[in-house]
């Protein structure tokens, strides 16, 4: 190659590498400054956070948004302001950073950074919700953009630890909160008015060692529930540890009552003190509790037109006792909370103590009942196991349910089995669960007993016309 040729490419190429350096330099260093332009861009990802109802005094779920900054410069916030400054309902924590009012923000370009937001209700005066509103200025290179906070406030009666003494009755003006435990004193009895909404902390557990009546109508239900009302927490299971009947509790009667998202729903512990029923469910719900619906323990359980489902075992009866079921619907779904592995029903009239098997005395009458479970692996709904010699009485009278092998131990009368109950829709993604059946060819249309003495089913309609159906629910 002629030598002046050969200088000439190493001078081209010289300069090409150096006009490449000079130009990533001049790139690096534009990144490196802040764009001051009014017309920097910047995406916000919301517009407005809502938060569903909070209990005053009980904080909220954490929400939070992005901003984006669209620039291939760094942009500097002057301020991301809570307006409500510190005596604001809500926090911010601004990357990292908590305060009603953080300046001087850098974002990177092309990058972004996290604005995350709680919420605290005080107390009012209100009985009914109220809304408390604020909002979020952020400001950059002279321009104000807002995001709007809105969340509904419930004022509350608050119990901590307490213990009921005496005759008390919850009237329904109020929700009531309970933090830590709340107890009914062996003596005492609570009478909980329709319409009472009792919301319950992770770490507070409904002890009875007296009587509860719960007085509900359908129109105004009792509730019991987890105290997060948060979209992320109002069907979690577990998020409060249930009901439980203890030795000495008598008499206890729940009237259209629902008991939703505990770890044990209802527990009932050892047989009764008297000759009366120790607990009388009627018309209630039991929903979505993580271990069990209904564990009875050798005690003594009547429940009529009631419906319990989407729990780890909807029904356990354990160690005997004396039980009566009358138009049940016991149903579960596997979903993304809980996986349908158990049977729906357990029966049995033993329990293991320090190695030893303990037996005792065994009847219940199952009438009018369904017993279904689907999305899962559980070949035999109804499980019905007995040891040793003790007095067992075990009766399926007009039910219909799903079973590779009939029960156990039992005895069978004019029941259904493996015939889809049909009920009016299921959807597991939706959560939604609607257990009637409406079809005039549902296989539990008019085949139940009538004479059980139980007028009205879980809807409060009459089963007065021709034979009534199986389950909860009768078809108008």
């Amino acid at each position: 190659m002629n030598r002046n040729v050969f200088v000439f490419f190493r001078l081209h190429n010289f300069q090409y590498i150096l006009l490449t350096m000079v130009c990533l330099y001049f790139s690096a260093c534009q990144k490196d400054s802040f764009i001051t332009s009014p017309n920097a861009q910047i995406s916000i990802s919301v517009d407005s956070l809502k938060y569903d109802t909070v209990l005053t005094s009980i904080g909220s779920v954490t929400q939070y948004f992005k901003i984006n900054n669209l620039n291939n410069q760094k942009l500097l916030l002057n301020k991301v302001k809570l307006m409500g400054g510190a005596t604001s309902a809500f926090k911010i924590n601004v990357n990292g950073i908590a305060g009603s009012e953080v300046g001087n923000i850098e974002v990177a370009a092309n990058d972004s950074i996290y604005i995350f937001v709680t919420v605290n209700i005080n107390s009012t005066n209100a009985n009914l919700p109220f809304i408390v509103k604020d909002s979020i200025m952020i400001m950059y290179n002279g321009n104000n953009r807002f995001v709007q906070l809105e969340v509904f406030g419930q004022n509350a009666n608050f119990f901590r630890n307490q213990v009921i003494k005496g005759n008390i009755t919850w009237t329904n003006n109020l929700p009531y909160v309970i933090l830590g435990s709340i107890r009914i004193d062996t003596s005492a009895k609570l009478t909980i008015e329709s319409g009472c909404k009792i919301y319950l902390h992770a770490d507070a557990p409904f002890i009875i060692d007296g009587t509860l009546i719960g007085n509900g109508t359908k129109q105004e239900n009792i509730i019991f529930s987890g105290d997060r009302l948060d979209e992320a927490y109002k069907n979690l299971p577990a998020s409060w540890p249930g009901i439980y009947f203890k030795n000495n509790s008598k008499d206890n009667l729940l009237k259209y009552a629902v008991i939703k998202n505990a770890f044990q729903a209802v527990v009932v512990e050892n047989p009764p003190v008297n000759s009366n029923a120790k607990l009388t469910l009627h018309q209630c719900i039991i929903d979505n509790a993580y271990d069990v619906g209904l564990r009875c323990v050798n005690t003594n359980v009547n429940i009529d037109n009631s419906l319990i489902t989407n729990c780890g075992t909807n029904v356990s009866l354990t160690y005997g006792g004396n039980y009566n079921f009358t138009n049940c619907t016991v149903a579960s779904y596997s979903n993304t909370n809980i996986v349908h592995k158990n049977p729906v029903l357990v029966v049995n009239n033993f329990a293991t103590l320090n190695g030893s098997t303990l037996t005792a005395t065994l009847n219940g009458t199952f009438r009018n009942c369904i017993f279904w479970g689907d999305n899962g692996t559980v070949n035999n709904e109804v499980k019905v196991n007995k040891e040793e010699t003790n007095t067992f009485n075990v009766f399926f009278d007009h039910c219909l349910y799903k079973a590779k092998d009939d029960p156990l131990n039992s005895t069978i009368t004019e029941s259904i089995k493996n015939l889809d109950p049909q009920f009016d829709s299921v959807n597991v993604s939706q959560q939604l669960y609607n257990l009637h059946t409406t079809a005039d060819n549902a296989p539990g249309i008019n085949k139940g007993i009538n004479g059980t003495g139980f007028a009205k089913d879980l809807d409060d309609n009459n089963r007065s016309v021709g034979l009534t159906d199986l389950g909860c629910y009768e078809k108008q």
